[in-house]
């Protein structure tokens, strides 16, 4: 394991624990730690700012309401990104009873370039981020921008490790589908 890594891992099991023993500032290092991964993870899966931020509030809140029970100090990073799924799952839940709205077309936006430039990749990659199921693009977001390893995702998703692997390498496969379907064609 990488020396940072393991570092970190230490200051967060570190702040963990004071903040089990009632410290304010703790937690207010914990926030201050983890608000940016967490806001940034919620905004990959709803693609709303509004709404991440609102997610976001929401597992601080079950955090303050649970992190007492946390046995395993270490393995908070997991814990916390267990915590967001399961708020954004709700979330979603309840969001299924409302009406849907119509999302923006995709046919309407333009093809990039013959040779995109890094704004036009980087948009294309949000865009076929944004096209896959909820499944795949949580795993994708949790495994390439968030950086949990395998098994923490598994952790936080309660899932098997070999159920992450599969959805990492059918979330791959859709998104290079989507950017090679994407990418100009000369004819």
């Amino acid at each position: 394991m990488d020396h940072t890594v393991a570092d970190r891992e230490r200051a967060d099991a570190l702040l963990v624990l004071r903040c089990q023993l009632g410290e304010r500032q703790a937690f207010d290092a914990l926030i201050h730690r983890w608000s940016a991964p967490l806001h940034h993870y919620a905004l990959k899966l709803c693609n709303d700012s509004d709404l991440a931020h609102d997610l976001t509030q929401e597992v601080w809140l079950r955090v303050l309401q649970g992190l007492s029970r946390l046995r395993d100090a270490t393995r908070f990073r997991p814990w916390l990104f267990g915590i967001a799924h399961r708020v954004f799952m709700d979330r979603l839940r309840s969001r299924y009873a409302m009406p849907v709205e119509a999302g923006q077309d995709l046919a309407q936006i333009p093809a990039a370039g013959d040779e995109p430039e890094s704004e036009d990749l980087e948009r294309m990659l949000k865009l076929g981020l944004g096209s896959l199921p909820l499944v795949e693009r949580e795993v994708l977001t949790l495994f390439y921008l968030e950086e949990l390893p395998l098994a923490e995702i598994a952790s936080a998703l309660e899932i098997p490790v070999g159920t992450v692997k599969s959805r990492l390498f059918r979330a791959r496969t859709m998104l290079r589908d989507y950017l090679l379907s994407e990418k100009p064609r000369h004819d």
